[in-house]
């Protein structure tokens, strides 16, 4: 395959999006080794913020959203550093999660286990924003954090609007 097809590829891959009707696959429950990781992934965050900025991430959106753009302008994460990408969609669960009442699962499926976001009855819907900042960045992509946020946000309005009843 060659690089354009490639770049193509991802680029269609990064724009996907953040919602799907879980058809295929099944949710569980997070186990206490997610929850280790989500709060390690944060921890990360917020130590690389502070080692260079002076500034913490502090569970409001206007600050974190500040924090990570800050990280990925300043070339501090970069496309590369896939641990540090997805730890930031990890943050912005968070702050996803407290705004909208969802709750952390696993979304288990043919591709294997991912770390998903599920809307409080609806069972069926989830949201991936874990992935969301990578795989713009991976495909060499400007992200922007608030951006992304508004999309996840968008995709959670609109499986309330249109429940799968």
């Amino acid at each position: 395959m060659n690089t354009m097809k490639m770049v193509v590829m991802g680029l269609l891959l990064a724009l996907l999006p953040a919602s799907l009707m879980a058809n295929e696959g099944r949710t569980e429950a997070i186990s206490p080794t997610d929850r280790l990781y989500f709060k390690n992934q944060i921890a990360a965050i917020d130590d690389l913020a502070g080692r260079h900025f002076g500034r913490q991430l502090n569970g409001q959106k206007g600050n974190d959203f500040a924090v990570m753009q800050r990280l990925l302008d300043d070339k501090i994460v970069g496309p590369e550093d896939v641990r540090s990408l997805q730890a930031m969609g990890v943050v912005l669960g968070t702050l996803l999660q407290s705004q909208y009442s969802l709750k952390w699962v696993i979304y288990v499926d043919r591709v294997g286990r991912s770390r998903s976001l599920q809307l409080l009855g609806f069972d069926r819907d989830v949201i991936f924003p874990t992935t969301q900042i990578s795989r713009r960045a991976q495909v060499g992509l400007q992200v922007n954090v608030a951006s992304v946020y508004a999309e996840l946000e968008q995709s959670i309005i609109d499986i309330r609007k249109n429940p799968p009843f």
